[in-house]
């Protein structure tokens, strides 16, 4: 298929929480897209955003607080191709698992499932190659990312990988009951994965942190490979007031008589007033007229997958999910057993 054959994929978003809200603005202003269809459990926010795209574009979304009325009621030059599922993880499998079964292509944001037993459900409904099934993991589509695996794979072998996730004290009151392996450092996984294309450690190793009242605020983890490559990671919800809002992310890289460096969030632009401000803690601009960064890269590589142009990219496929899901169980035993 051409370039100029590319058809917009009619999308439809089930999810309207932060992270849904940015995925409906994005796809309102891809070339690649049609967004025809937001679902959330409250109405409020469903007319919320619908009048925030209308009072953008001028162009009316409908939608629904069920997707069963969604999928029933759309109007059939309208109805949705493909679906973003952006709710709650504990949702996650149950909303892909209608979708799949009723033949759509789905977009579901990490984490897959709470549990490997969960995401393994999914099994019967997903394609050999994952094209019916795709996780959004942004930071693949970083644009410092994606030059980081080019250098990795033109220089020699990586012999130490380190990666930091920091977010603030208050993340413990937002999500009660969140670990940062869950919510943190899954995203450094996922990145490994694709950095050491999808080769399996050998050793893991891990260790927690609890608060006073019993939370986990700080996960360590290890993994090592055979061929001594070592990969460490820091995740925790420890950063002050003072830091930027979604605190502060960074990746290095060592290879022999070279190294690399990330770091992705905040983006290098501050702002003074009474204190410092990153305004971009990500790379995502989710302007309906013209998006731009990682969600954007994201959306249309997912629109490209429904057209058949291209393969989910390493590490957004549901083997991955599957192979990171893996990896946190292990992490999480070793760090019961220490």
């Amino acid at each position: 298929m051409g370039k100029a054959a590319f058809k917009p994929v009619r999308v439809g978003v089930v999810g309207l929480g932060n992270f849904g809200r940015l995925h409906a603005l994005t796809l309102a202003g891809l070339a690649e897209a049609e967004l025809v269809a937001l679902v959330a459990r409250r109405q409020a926010s469903v007319d919320a955003l619908s009048a925030e795209l209308q009072a953008v574009s001028g162009h009316r979304v409908p939608g629904w607080t069920d997707l069963e009325q969604a999928i029933q009621e759309a109007a059939p030059e309208a109805a949705p191709e493909a679906w973003v599922v952006a709710a709650s993880t504990a949702s996650h499998v149950p909303v892909a698992r209608r979708l799949l079964a009723a033949g759509y292509p789905v977009l579901v944001e990490k984490p897959l499932a709470g549990s490997l037993a969960e995401a393994e459900s999914l099994a019967p409904l997903v394609r050999a190659d994952s094209s019916n099934l795709m996780l959004g993991h942004i930071l693949l589509f970083n644009s410092e990312f994606r030059q980081l695996q080019a250098e990795v794979r033109a220089r020699s072998p990586m012999a130490y990988i380190h990666c930091a996730r920091h977010r603030p004290a208050t993340t413990l009151a937002r999500f009660p009951g969140e670990s940062p392996f869950h919510l943190l450092m899954v995203h450094d996984l996922y990145s490994v994965l694709a950095l050491v294309d999808r080769r399996e450690p050998v050793a893991f190793c891990a260790q927690t942190r609890h608060t006073s009242a019993g939370e986990c605020d700080l996960t360590l983890a290890q993994l090592r490979w055979e061929d001594g490559l070592v990969a460490s990671f820091a995740a925790s919800f420890l950063t002050p007031e003072g830091m930027p809002a979604d605190g502060f992310d960074r990746m290095e890289v060592y290879g022999q008589g070279w190294a690399a460096r990330v770091e992705a969030n905040p983006r290098p632009l501050t702002v003074w007033d009474e204190q410092a401000r990153a305004p971009m803690t990500l790379e995502i601009l989710a302007d309906p007229i013209a998006p731009s960064g990682m969600l954007a890269e994201e959306l249309r590589c997912f629109c490209r997958v429904v057209r058949g142009v291209q393969p989910v990219p390493m590490g957004a496929t549901y083997h991955d999910a599957l192979q990171v899901q893996r990896w946190l169980d292990r992490l999480e035993r070793a760090a019961e057993a220490q």
